[in-house]
């Protein structure tokens, strides 16, 4: 594996180590991209108005259930055909990373507007807000931790899957792993296994820094201070 990654001739061209993860990155960016356009305004919607919660949670469910890998090999049959050129085969992989994508960011989107408290909606519409407003004005930013939640994890559920994409001749670092087990160089696949987990790392950690500049602090739960046994009282008691 170190034999392959300190290789030069590995960081170079268009199957060099850097376009792998340039193009993993793509097709990890667009897919959360459509799946977020999908599920963040359904969430909300479900979320907001109490409509179709059962049909959301039995949604969700079933999207997960579904056999990725499966769904790939026929969507590749039947859209593959329809469409010209090299997006033959990137197009059903995305929509496949998208119906993977779509169920963490609707039941974040849902869960974040859900757990909303009831009073800080009544004490909106005593004041005049209209239902929009209160959507987008309350409970959405009480909703941002959830919601990133959800992003987070279809943020790297997509990063690992993308690796499959490669069995449809698509690229990504799921190539070395496909053209390595092709010739049995183990030290590649290791390498690509070991590079879609720091890259898996890398987004999260973009993710986690965005989210603590977005989200106010207030809406960050207060972490517990430790009770002291032999005083459990509080420090300052109210007279």
């Amino acid at each position: 594996m170190l034999a392959y990654l300190t290789d030069p001739a590995h960081w170079q061209g268009s199957g060099g180590i850097p376009a792998r993860v340039l193009e993993h990155l793509i097709y990890t960016l667009v897919t959360l991209l459509v799946a977020a356009a999908i599920g963040v305004p359904l969430g909300l919607w479900v979320g907001h108005t109490g409509r179709g919660r059962w049909a959301v949670v039995n949604l969700v469910n079933g999207m997960r259930s579904v056999p990725t890998l499966g769904l790939l090999f026929v969507a590749v049959l039947v859209l593959g055909p329809r469409i010209r050129g090299d997006l033959a085969f990137v197009v059903p992989s995305i929509l496949v990373l998208v119906v993977l994508a779509v169920p963490p960011i609707l039941a974040g989107a849902y869960a974040g507007v859900d757990a909303v408290d009831p009073l800080a909606r009544d004490a909106a519409k005593a004041m005049g807000m209209s239902s929009r407003e209160v959507l987008f004005g309350v409970e959405l930013p009480c909703a941002l931790p959830l919601l990133f939640g959800g992003l987070r994890s279809a943020a790297l559920q997509v990063v690992a899957t993308a690796t499959i994409a490669a069995a449809v001749s698509v690229g990504g670092l799921g190539r070395l792993l496909i053209d390595g087990q092709a010739v049995r160089d183990y030290g590649q696949m290791a390498a690509g296994a070991v590079l879609v987990a720091a890259l898996a790392l890398a987004v999260d950690l973009v993710f986690a820094l965005v989210q603590r500049v977005a989200i106010s602090p207030g809406l960050v739960p207060a972490r517990r201070r430790p009770i002291d046994r032999k005083n459990p009282t509080p420090a300052n008691p109210v007279a």
